[in-house]
Formats: structure tokens, sequence, C-alpha cells
């Protein structure tokens, strides 16, 4: 096979590979003996382990599974991880590539020594010419007269230069490539863990300010979708070797992003192995070993996202799907909460924004059932200092849909905006009268306990029954959170409800400035996937002003489009209000006007709308 060209033995490793059952299959339930699968030119050592074991010598090469025999159940290494079926499939796409990356390098000991040799005086004469920032840096360690293993570990742990930079200087310093390997995935691992948890540190976190604010726009894209594609995703991204991506980068977006710490661990240790894989390739075997180790883990990566994709959401639908005459309600109250634990907490608004507001996830296990409009109670930690009693019970309206934002039905989440007091005698926020159950919400972390009650209300639920209903939806700031259960639904999850709707679903959203707006690129993406189908409108009070040259408010951008709305309410649209309750008398006042223009009487066309249940409103 040494002498077939590369593209042939690549090919080749795959067929071999897909043909082998024990390289493939890491969990069985048939009774094993040892077994080895051998191919020319390696060797193995037999270790008593279930892990498959790959080592080199100048003989054979081997794949060895220990199993005890006559054992009917084995689970693999990867049974403690909740990702099972995704760390099996990683090990797959990892032995492929590992296998290949054989196959595509010289392996016999002649050709390592001619190619180490050729590699070597490549880069004597390269020396001479010009050293690049990873090499100026091994010689300044060597200086010190530390072995080149040390220099390359630290090499690999350096921020910027990371494994990507390590492994090409480790082939110059003559270290076989069974070496460098190891050492730099090990190196560039090292400071990660440290930095996931030294992250929590606010005062570390004010400082790294700037870096962590490029981190978090290079990997905004990672928190989106269910654990698997996190997982996928971050991999993906910390094994690509492209400018601004890397272990460090991944470690600070999956931290902002409220990426729980051991899966993210575990996800940037399979990008930091297959960054490995990519640059030995590289290195070894130029640029078309490059191509190919990259597209194995592009495929790799691509069929986890594209079979997530495929999933269908109807296994929490009714019969038929619009039926809600069994929605839950009050299905755990104030004496006998839920505790949910927290799976993330991620700042959702700019610098810019006037507060806070977070995005949660909660994990609710599928015990906690919820249609889309309705809302969660929390009841804060502590007790009252007044009296000593519980803290009461705060509703929050519901943020996702029925199925979560993992599309597993198992998570539910929560969009809260801290309240906080200016204190204008302080000139700072008075910690005593922040607002208690905000306050906890943002501040929690992955795996923190959250009780919880409801879910509660009937008002904000989606009349799904005509698919060809228009619905109105006007927010105000964290009103936005029914919403975005409702768009969800509609339009991004494989539900009933979305292949049959056919309505048009438009947003009205008012809050100060562009950097306070909520989820806006989701609500970017819709629209430019369903134009005839989702309109937005956004008030922005501190950078629009409205017809009169005053500031922008929700009811401002309403009267713009009054007479289609009117229309439209005429025609059986549903509106909907949600935010601050001091929204309410302005887009009364604005909607009685209009109407005396029209020759309406108000109150009476606002008393046909709540006969026909048209007129929907949550205000707190």
């Amino acid at each position: 096979l040494l002498q077939f060209p590369v593209t042939m033995r690549f090919f080749t490793t795959v067929v071999l590979l897909a043909t082998v059952p024990p390289l493939l299959a890491f969990q069985t339930r048939v009774p094993l003996t040892p077994r080895t699968l051998s191919v020319p030119a390696f060797s193995t050592t037999r270790l008593p382990t279930t892990a498959p074991i790959l080592s080199q010598s100048s003989s054979a090469l081997s794949l060895s599974i220990e199993e005890p025999h006559g054992e009917t159940t084995r689970p693999s290494l990867l049974s403690k991880i909740p990702i099972k079926a995704l760390g099996r499939r990683l090990l797959q796409g990892t032995a492929l590539a590992l296998v290949s990356l054989i196959f595509l390098l010289p392996s016999h000991p002649a050709h390592a020594a001619r190619a180490g040799s050729k590699a070597a005086a490549v880069a004597v004469a390269k020396t001479t010419e010009h050293l690049h920032t990873g090499q100026k840096i091994a010689n300044w360690f060597m200086n010190f007269g530390l072995p080149k293993w040390a220099v390359l570990a630290t090499i690999s742990a350096m921020p910027v230069v990371e494994l990507r930079g390590a492994v090409p200087v480790g082939i110059w310093m003559g270290l076989p490539i069974t070496q460098v390997l190891p050492i730099c995935v090990l190196g560039n691992m090292a400071p990660i863990i440290p930095l996931l948890f030294l992250l929590r540190n606010q005062t570390l976190k004010k400082l790294m300010a700037p870096i962590l604010n490029r981190a978090e726009r290079k990997a905004a894209g990672l928190g989106v979708g269910s654990r698997e594609k996190q997982w996928v995703s971050l991999a993906a991204f910390v094994g690509i070797p492209l400018p601004g991506t890397g272990a460090w980068t991944g470690a600070m977006g999956a931290f902002l992003l409220g990426m729980p710490t051991p899966l993210a661990i575990s996800s940037i240790f399979a990008g930091v192995v297959a960054a490995g894989l990519i640059m030995s390739t590289i290195t070894l075997a130029g640029r078309t070993g490059g191509i190919v180790s990259i597209a194995v883990l592009l495929a790799v990566a691509a069929k986890e996202l594209i079979a997530g994709n495929k999933k269908k959401q109807d296994f929490l639908e009714t019969d038929p799907y619009w039926d809600q005459s069994n929605v839950p309600v009050n299905t755990y109250k104030n004496k006998a909460p839920f505790v949910g634990k927290v799976v993330s907490t991620k700042r959702i608004v700019g610098p810019k924004a006037t507060g806070e507001t977070c995005h949660i996830i909660i994990d609710h296990k599928g015990k906690f059932p919820y249609y889309e409009g309705q809302s969660w109670g929390v009841i804060p930690p502590g007790v009252r200092e007044k009296d000593g009693k519980p803290h009461s019970v705060r509703l929050y309206s519901i943020a996702s849909s029925r199925y979560g934002d993992d599309m597993t039905g198992k998570t539910g989440s929560l969009c809260v905006r801290r309240a906080t007091y200016w204190c204008p005698e302080l000139k700072a926020d008075d910690p005593a009268k922040k607002g208690i159950c905000s306050n906890f919400l943002c501040d929690t972390k992955p795996g923190d306990e959250v009780m919880m009650t409801g879910p509660a209300g009937k008002v904000m639920l989606l009349p799904e029954e005509d698919p060809t209903t228009d619905y109105i939806m006007v927010a105000t700031g964290t009103g936005i959170a029914p919403y975005r259960g409702f768009i969800r639904r509609l339009f991004v999850e494989d539900t009933p409800a979305a292949a049959a709707y056919k309505g048009q679903a438009w947003l009205f959203l008012g809050v100060a400035n562009s950097d306070a707006l909520l989820y806006d690129d989701e609500w970017q993406d819709v629209k430019a996937k369903h134009p005839e189908q989702f309109r937005l409108d956004y008030a922005l009070s501190r950078e629009q002003t409205n017809k009169a040259g005053g500031k922008m408010y929700i009811q401002d951008k309403v009267e713009e489009y009054a007479d289609e709305i009117f229309a439209k309410l005429e025609g059986g649209a549903h509106i909907y209000f949600c935010g601050l309750k001091g929204m309410m008398p302005g887009i009364q006042d604005m909607l009685k006007g209009v109407a005396e223009k029209k020759g309406l009487n108000y109150e009476d066309w606002l008393k046909g709308l709540k006969e026909k249940k048209q007129w929907h409103v949550e205000v707190y």
C-alpha cells in the first residue's frame, strides 16, 4: 500500500475501517475473547484494558481490544458520559482520521528515516534564512537547558501559537511525530481546564473583557441548538486550524455561552486531537494530507449536524395537534415545587444595553410539560428579611417552545432582565433594593438548582386550529419571551403546526437601543427563510424618532401600520401584548385615536375582539 498514490491509500483505509467490526464497534453484547487486527508494517503491545490500543514498532500495526471471556455486556469507556452515542461516533471518526494519517504517511522505518533526514535538512536550510515565531520561542526556551519535550509542551500551551504552531516546531526540532502529537495535545489542553474555572472570577473577567468579547463574537454560533450540536460545533471550531479558532478561543466562547464545563472540556479535547491530526498531516504529508484530514473532520461534523436537523418534532403533540383541552396548568405548586437544574446562563445583550438580560436554559427532565405562551413560577432561595418567611413566587414567561432549545422536550428557557435600583445619593446600584429573583437567576451557573411552580396561564396560547390565522405580537423588553416560543414552533422546528401554518406572524419589539435587541439573530434568520410569512419591526427609543420628532416608543411603531393592523384584526387576526404594564396605556390611547378616525367606537371594537378571543394581554 505504501507504493500506492496518497488518494488510493486513503480510500483503501476507509474501506478497511468500514469492514472491520472491532474497530467500529466500541460497545458489544456478545461473548468476546481477546482479539487483534493486524496490518503489515506495525505492531502492538497488549494491555489489560477494554480501550483500543495503537502502538508502533517495525513489524506490524494492531488494534487490540481486551474483553473478559464470557461477559455478555461490556459498556464502553464513554458509558458515564451523557452523550454516549456521540462519543462513540467521535471515536469512530477519530480512528478513521488516525489510521488515514498512518497510511498517508510513509510509515516504514526506512521511509521515515529518509523523510526525517529530508525534513531536517530543509529545516536547517530555512533557519539560516528565517525563523518563524514558534521556532524563535523554541530557541529561547532551549537556551535555559529545557528538554525538547518540555519546550514543545510549553509552546503548545501558549495562546495564539497553541498546538497548530507547536506541531511544525516539534518536527523542526527533530522529534518523531509519535512524540510530537501526544505532547502537543496534552500541552494545549493543560491551561484549558484551569482557564474555564478561573473565568468564574469576576475580577479576571473584567480584566479580560476585550479578549472575552472578541472570543464571544467568534464563537457566537456554538451555543445554538441541542447539546449534541453544541458539542460537535465546538469540536469543529477548535479542530479546524483557521485564524481566530483554537482551544483558548473555544474555551472562552464556551464559558461565555454557558456551556456546561464537562461538555466543553470533552469537546475541546476532541477538537485539539483533530487539530493535531490535521497539523501532523499538513506538516508531514503536505497540502494533500491536510485537505484529506480536514475533509474527514468536516464530514463527521456535518453528518452529526445534518442528522440532528432531520429529527422530526412531533413527540409532544396532541391529536389533533391544535387540541388544547388538556393544557397543563399548575402541575407543581408552591408547597411542592419542581426542582430544575440550570443548563446554561448567557448574557444576550450588548455592552451599551440599558441593563443586563440573560437567557437561562433549565433542565426539567421531561417532567414539567408546558405549552407555548405559558409561564413558570420561580421561588428564589432564602427568606424575606421582614418576617423570615420564604420568598414568594415570581412568574416568568417561558422563552422556548414545548420542545426546549435543545429540542428534546426536556428543557425550557427563561428570558430575565436583572432588576437593579440606581441610588442617586450613592450614585451607584443599591444592593438592598435589587430584584431578588432576577438577580438569583442571572447569577446562576450550570448545575444550580431552581425551585419552580406552574406552568401558569392560558391567555397567551396560540389558536392553531385555523392555520391561516395571522398573529400580531407586540413586546417591550423581556416581553419577547412567549413570542420566541411561538416563532420557533411555527418556523424553526419540524412540527405539525409549522407544516400546516399558512398565515403571517408579525413581531413588534420595543427596546432602548440596538444593543438591547433580544434574539435579533434568530429573527433575522427566520425573516430570511420566510420573508412572506414573518414580519419584523423594531422601536428603538434612543435611536429612532416618531413622526412628531419625539422618541420612538412601541405604540408609535404600531401606529405606523394602524390601517393594516386594523384590517388584519377585522379579518380574524389575533393580537398579543407582553411586557411592562406601562406599555398598555400608550398602546390603548393610540388604538383609540385610530379607531375614532375610522369612525369606530373604540370600546365596542375592543369588546368585540375580546369576545372573539383575539385580544391577548400579559403584562407585569
